[in-house]
């Protein structure tokens, strides 16, 4: 299913994510924020961490949490592969909110649950332990770095034509505040001159 909840006016929203990664899931919770205020038609894809880090000097936390990477972002690959878009807006939440609200590290456990919940076939956790969909999972991590450049991960949205690395959140926007981000994203997002704006994080990920 797509989380839409408007009319053909709607603006198409693409987050592109890794199911392992908590920045990605704090602003795929922003955007379903806003969809549930708004109308607008949100759509997840794969944007894989370990694709994207593969050959990189990493240290040796970061390598590890790689490497696990693989399994979930597999297991999207092949749900997109076999059953399509709106099966992974089923299985994504599902994977999201064991892996990060739950602290459920655990894939072998989290995996097969969450596709019951998602209504998928059980047999899709096998590809967590398979390279066939590497194929597909680096196409779709390709095109969003095509979108916002080589450096750059995820999550990376991208609202109708305009596309933007983040926002990196550290807690979940919610009503009026969850939409001034969204206009504000897309405000500077569309300025063709506009490349980055940061700043130091000072508080730790509250996914609540």
């Amino acid at each position: 299913m797509e989380y839409n909840f408007g009319e053909g006016s709607a603006p198409v929203v693409t987050a592109y994510v890794d199911p392992s990664c908590p920045f990605a899931w704090i602003t795929s919770r922003w955007l379903m924020e806003v969809a549930r205020l708004r109308p607008i038609a949100l759509r997840f894809e794969v944007m894989s961490l370990a694709v994207i880090n593969e050959h990189r000097d990493l240290e040796p936390w970061y390598r590890e949490f790689n490497d696990r990477a693989w399994g979930p972002a597999r297991v999207c690959a092949a749900t997109v592969a076999q059953h399509g878009a709106a099966a992974l807006a089923r299985l994504y939440p599902a994977l999201g909110r064991r892996i990060h609200d739950e602290k459920n590290k655990d894939f072998d456990v989290v995996v097969p649950a969450a596709l019951a919940e998602a209504d998928l076939p059980a047999e899709l956790a096998e590809a967590a332990h398979r390279g066939d969909v590497d194929q597909q999972m680096r196409a779709s991590t390709a095109r969003a770095r095509r979108l916002v450049g080589e450096d750059l991960g995820t999550p990376t949205v991208l609202v109708d034509d305009v596309a933007f690395f983040g926002p990196v959140l550290t807690s979940i926007p919610r009503g009026e505040e969850a939409l001034r981000l969204f206009d504000g994203a897309r405000l500077l997002a569309g300025c063709r001159a506009f490349t980055e704006l940061k700043r130091a994080r000072t508080e730790d990920l509250s996914f609540a």
